[in-house]
């Protein structure tokens, strides 16, 4: 069993998505396009080196998706 489902009451942990990933939540969206946003400061984003990495909640908060 998973520790996050073990114990429902825990608040969820927010993921760290790299631009790939959050590319993938969302159709027809490509990693150039999440790179440009986090560029253009239309979402909040950590760099680590020449790494993004994106909070899911932000790329869905941008399209309008629920988390």
């Amino acid at each position: 069993m998973d520790d996050r489902t073990a114990n429902s009451n825990e608040p969820k942990k927010p993921r760290l998505l790299t631009l790939k990933q959050a590319a993938e939540l969302i159709d027809g969206l490509t990693e150039y396009r999440v790179r440009l946003l986090c560029t253009e400061n239309a979402i909040k984003y950590h760099k680590f080196g020449n790494k993004y990495m994106i909070p899911e909640h932000e790329i869905l908060r941008h399209f309008g998706e629920s988390a």
